[in-house]
């Protein structure tokens, strides 16, 4: 073990994760560097890198000949090739449950913006008119709503929709029937979810089998005045159909905060749309939740650094492997 590391931190970050760990690390910004390629092409020069939506990809890790750790600020880790990094005996953890709150919040937030029209009608009032009638919302007590994947954040938004007093389903073959609290009934298909529910919140990440999850039979099986609602990843809806759904009046709206390709570029149809409520993938952008992962993220660089592997390791059990050779 080295004196002191090298950290590549991105461009935006909390500055209390990477001033817990300068005992032993020397941080350098992305922002620091000519461009975005330029500092990914110094990545050789670092033990460790906090990582938000940098690609780090098989080549680029082929270059990584320091490199020890990856750790990503947030949850998913779709844009870290795992098994390369694993290969290369580099650890990749992440910070599970520290923005979990916040992209809950977003997630209902959305579903009351499309419900109650607020992105028309702030549009509506700044162009001077005042036609009331023309923007009537929906009340959401007593709908039904349904959560794809039943993690983290999607129990807390389970708990904010039961507030609401909402019925709430969810889900998750993945999770044991004890994690499903008294008032989640769990649901046993994706067509059953889609076919029940009022409103939908996606909360799977994005890997093979999600992919496109959500296209026309489930967006048509939702209904002419169902939402649907995407806090995780846009390509987990197949958005030409999220389109044709919505241009045959098969549905009511949805609220985007992720999109197939971010950002989805000046002449996206989907701007086209009225009945869409959209936001810049900033679910987990709070406050509270940037200092939670900046810190979390500093404290697994610590953790590998002296000698141990975080908990939220992904690859841990590579790693462990790799150690005993």
């Amino acid at each position: 073990m080295t004196d002191q590391w090298e950290v590549l931190l991105p461009i935006q970050i909390d500055p209390s994760g990477p001033e817990s760990i300068a005992d032993f690390a020397q941080c350098t910004s992305m922002g620091e560097y000519s461009s975005y390629s330029a500092a990914l092409d110094d990545i050789g020069s670092y033990e460790a890198v906090v990582v938000r939506t940098a690609e780090l990809d098989a080549a680029l890790l082929e270059r990584a000949d320091r490199l020890q750790v990856i750790a990503k600020h947030g949850t998913g880790l779709d844009n870290v090739d795992i098994e390369a990094a694993s290969a290369r005996d580099i650890v990749v953890c992440n910070t599970p449950g520290a923005n979990a709150q916040s992209v809950a919040e977003h997630a209902i937030a959305l579903l009351f913006g499309v419900h109650r029209k607020l992105h028309m009608t702030d549009r509506h009032v700044r162009a001077g008119n005042w036609e009331r009638s023309t923007l009537t919302g929906h009340e959401i007590q007593g709908d039904t709503l349904g959560l794809l994947g039943f993690g983290d954040i999607a129990q807390i938004v389970a708990s904010l929709g039961d507030g609401i007093e909402m019925d709430v389903l969810a889900y998750d073959p993945f999770q044991s029937d004890d994690a499903f609290p008294d008032f989640v009934e769990p649901i046993e298909t994706v067509p059953e979810l889609f076919d029940r529910s009022d409103a939908v919140s996606i909360h799977v990440p994005l890997n093979d089998e999600t992919r496109h999850m959500v296209s026309t039979a489930e967006l048509e099986a939702l209904g002419e005045e169902g939402v649907l609602i995407n806090t995780s990843r846009g390509a987990i809806v197949e958005e030409a159909a999220l389109i044709e759904t919505l241009e045959e009046d098969q549905l009511a709206g949805a609220g985007l905060d992720t999109f197939a390709e971010e950002p989805p570029g000046e002449d996206h149809p989907l701007y086209a749309r009225d009945e869409l409520l959209l936001s810049p993938h900033v679910g987990g952008t709070t406050d509270q939740a940037l200092e939670r992962m900046s810190r979390n993220a500093a404290d697994n660089i610590r953790t590998v650094y002296e000698g141990g592997i975080p908990e939220s390791a992904v690859n841990a059990d590579d790693i462990e492997r790799g150690r005993s050779r």
